[in-house]
């Protein structure tokens, strides 16, 4: 939990900062949850990835679909540990932030360079393939560019970290999300002395769970522990 007497050094933010970074956050959650919720209660057919393996399989998709999946699972794993860890708990088994800062910088950069591969060739497939691109909407391809954008950013960020060895960067917004968490007030003042792009980087994410409900992205929620456990069909061939 994040330490409130910490809040009296920053600065208090602006309206600005404050309903990005502190009404937002709660705005983009409820819309997310109560939006799974109905449609998964109305609609729990829609609730699928839409796959468009059957339109056109190969080896590059292949590769593709693997290398996204397995990026963006990482890099989702280590924003919920390193943001939601509280600092005392790494630095009492030794990681100073600059030791935190830095293998997530090193981490961070391998497996969204995977997953920057791996979504470059989804979506030029999803544009490019007659088949694919027929049968894909506005909202499919949309998505698709909001998560490059997001990924971009989120390697953006590495340089940028690497101006502050020191890890305060990192404190900072992780000082912002776990007040976020914790209901805390002024969280977004964390957030208001840090870089443009973190800023950015951080708006896009929370309009990313804010969309889920509506988009694809839905299947991620969905859980479908069913289908991993069920048993193999059998498919024969006619005649």
């Amino acid at each position: 939990m994040v330490d409130p007497h910490t809040l009296t050094t920053l600065p208090t933010p602006d309206a600005l900062h404050w309903v990005l970074f502190q009404v937002y956050p709660y705005i983009a959650a409820v819309v997310c949850v109560v939006g799974c919720l109905l449609r998964l209660d109305r609609e729990p057919f829609t609730v699928r990835s839409k796959s468009s393996q059957f339109l056109g399989y190969d080896r590059t998709f292949l590769i593709g679909i693997n290398l996204f999946h397995i990026g963006i699972l990482a890099i989702l794993g280590g924003h919920f540990v390193g943001l939601l860890t509280p600092h005392w708990l790494y630095t009492a088994f030794g990681l100073s932030a600059q030791l935190k800062q830095l293998i997530a910088m090193v981490v961070g950069g391998f497996f969204g360079a995977l997953c920057l591969i791996g979504l470059i060739i989804l979506l030029t497939r999803r544009t490019n393939h007659p088949h694919v691109r027929r049968t894909s909407s506005f909202a499919d391809i949309a998505l698709l560019v909001m998560l490059l954008a997001q990924l971009l950013l989120g390697l953006g960020t590495i340089p940028v970290s690497a101006q502050h060895p020191d890890g305060s960067s990192m404190l900072a917004l992780a000082n912002w999300a776990q007040s976020i968490v914790f209901l805390q007030p002024n969280a977004a003042a964390y957030v208001q002395p840090e870089a443009l792009i973190f800023k950015v980087h951080i708006v896009l994410g929370l309009t990313l769970i804010l969309i889920t409900p509506f988009t694809r992205l839905i299947h991620v929620v969905a859980l479908p522990l069913g289908y991993v456990l069920r048993r193999y069909q059998l498919v024969r061939k006619r005649g």
